[in-house]
């Protein structure tokens, strides 16, 4: 958005507190601020002044036009600016960076409601509790809730009509005490949920709640003369007291609150944040948020104190922060303590915090003296073989075959120097009959870069054949076919004396047996060969299981096929029930299959 648009538009932008937008040419929004005055606030956007951000800037630069809309206060714009953000993620506010998928424990959205781990959340009315960062805490978490109520685990569709018609029956884990049976309406709804109410207090941090249930429980059993009951909820009790004082104890003085800490770095910041319920710590994580346009402390801490408080499902009255926050909720109270218990919160959390950043920063430094590494090799082998241009793009090709049967071939992928096996692609060969090691190299070749070609992929610098002469003039045959042979150094690698021969050159050069570009060399095609071998060994283990399978009386291509449609593979089969099997082909077909597929497991 040039100055003079802007100067078009100037005279019309309002005074009020309120939200605005820059938007590009295809209405998509770049970034979104909230302000106390818009005129003055935009003004800032096309200063002649020099100290304006690169990324302002540029983002300005981007911008086709803006958009307004006023709020009646400064904290309604605060509001109105974190729904738009969250609504559709513009790619100039800050953004929190954080792609790992947690674990949640839910309560299904069902009659009799099932516990269980997840890490997928879907919207339909079920409950979930976390995100859990360590799946080992979790667990713990998931095996003291059942021992303490036990519930069910199966899947069934537990209506009054299902149990009433007898529908189900009960099964092992009913015997061993860990259900109560309501599949067959041995256990009412209402006890069922009154259990399901203490697991939600329990995965709250609500522990007084859980124990004064227990209690209650424990007297009610002992009026009743019901003493094995009353010694079986009693060691429920002792071992869940045992759980809660694992729980670090802040304060009594303290109930629920929530702590942030804040650090700020040049290119990124990190908020840690503490879940306290009950005066103890039931949560902590840490976030890193990568800066954009936001670069002032007080909207980087509102933004991840919103976004955590939400993630965390948190309803604490109070926020504990370093300084002090405009949030959009404002029956929250935000304190900025200077000494006292809640003092010593934000002492604990920026502990975690400052360990938290030193480990990322170690990360990131080894991770940068790797690449640095991978770059070094690279440019060593740019220098070895005489390149144009620095092989930070290498791919090796290989083929395996038993005397011409299921012909395979391989290309692994090395950038910068280390091994990309996402990029790893295995080939069957298709059009060569027979051991043709030479015509099955031009197939892969031509199939492997025309379709890099056709979709305008980068191709890489450096391809290497696993072969000599015959291999390498298969393989630069392809390529000139394909028209791309003058944008790819390629190289044949011979196994004898480690000879690397190039195109037309019919005296191949030596490497220093010791030089770094000699063993990256032998690295990928020792890995192009490792990986065509295990292909072909797959692909043959299961021809024979198939052909084997065929053989038996009966079995024919059509009943193979329909089973391995349905199953996927001859793994699959195996470890798929016989009922499973039956539905598919009938009793006495599936019998003699599922005979002969255990029979074979024995004997591997």
């Amino acid at each position: 958005m040039k100055k003079r648009d802007y100067r078009q538009i100037a005279d019309r932008i309002p005074t009020q507190p309120g939200v605005y937008q820059f938007l590009d040419k295809r209405g998509r929004m770049l970034y979104v601020g909230k302000a106390r005055n818009l005129h003055k606030r935009v003004a800032t956007y096309f200063s002649t002044g020099k100290n304006l951000p690169n990324k302002t800037r540029v983002m300005v630069k981007n911008a086709d036009r803006l958009k307004f809309i006023v709020a009646d206060s400064e904290h309604d714009a605060l509001l109105l600016e974190n729904t738009l953000i969250k609504e559709h993620q513009p790619r100039y506010n800050v953004m929190l960076k954080d792609g790992k998928t947690y674990t949640y424990i839910c309560v299904k959205n069902e009659r009799f409601p099932r516990v269980f781990f997840t890490r997928k959340v879907i919207k339909d009315g079920s409950t979930y509790f976390g995100p859990y960062t360590s799946k080992y805490r979790a667990k713990i978490v998931l095996e003291m809730i059942k021992n303490l109520f036990p519930l069910r685990t199966c899947k069934y569709n537990l209506s009054e009509e299902n149990i009433e018609k007898g529908k189900f029956k009960i099964c092992l884990e009913y015997h061993i005490g860990n259900c109560l049976g309501p599949c067959e309406g041995l256990e009412k709804e209402v006890d069922y949920n009154r259990k399901i109410d203490q697991v939600k207090n329990m995965l709250r941090g609500n522990f007084g709640e859980v124990v004064r249930h227990l209690k209650k429980e424990l007297d009610q059993s002992v009026k009743d003369l019901d003493f094995e009951k009353a010694q079986e909820i009693k060691e429920k009790l002792d071992a869940f007291e045992a759980y809660q004082s694992k729980s670090t104890v802040v304060s009594p003085s303290i109930r629920d609150v929530d702590v942030f800490t804040f650090r700020s770095e040049e290119d990124r910041a990190y908020v840690n944040y503490l879940k306290i319920v009950d005066g103890a710590v039931i949560n902590t994580h840490t976030v890193e948020l990568k800066k954009n346009l936001n670069r002032e402390p007080e909207d980087l801490l509102s933004f991840a104190a919103v976004n955590l408080r939400e993630r965390f499902n948190s309803i604490a009255p109070e926020v504990v922060v370093p300084f002090y926050l405009n949030l959009p909720d404002e029956e929250v109270t935000v304190t900025v303590p200077s000494r006292g218990d809640k003092r010593k919160l934000l002492e604990m959390s920026d502990k975690n915090l400052r360990y938290f950043v030193f480990q990322k920063n170690q990360e990131r430094k080894e991770r940068q003296k790797k690449e640095r590494s991978g770059m070094r090799i690279v440019r060593k082998l740019k220098e070895d073989l005489k390149m144009d241009e620095a092989p930070v793009h290498m791919e090796c090709f290989d083929n395996s075959n038993l005397q011409g049967s299921n012909p395979v071939a391989s290309c692994v992928v090395f950038k910068n120097g280390k091994p990309s096996k996402k990029d790893y692609r295995k080939y069957h060969i298709k059009t060569v009959t027979g051991p043709d090691d030479f015509a099955s190299m031009k197939e892969v070749i031509e199939r492997r870069y025309k379709r890099l070609r056709d979709e305008g992929e980068p191709l890489p610098q450096l391809v290497v054949i696993d072969g000599g002469k015959g291999q390498l003039n298969a393989a630069v045959k392809s390529l000139k076919e394909l028209g791309v042979n003058d944008r790819i150094t390629t190289i044949g690698i011979a196994k004898r004396l480690e000879e690397i021969y190039f195109p037309g050159d019919p005296v191949p050069i030596y490497l220093d047996k010791r030089s770094e570009s000699l063993r990256v060399l032998q690295f990928i095609r020792n890995e192009a060969h490792r990986f065509a071998i295990n292909f072909h060994r797959d692909r043959r283990s299961a021809g024979l299981r198939v052909s084997a399978l065929r053989d038996i009386p009966g079995v024919g291509p059509k009943t193979t096929d329909k089973l391995l449609r349905h199953f996927g593979s001859l793994k699959k089969m195996s470890n798929a029930p016989r009922e499973e099997i039956v539905q598919q082909i009938g009793p006495s077909l599936a019998e003699k299959i599922y005979t002969f597929l255990h029979g074979k497991q024995e004997e591997e």
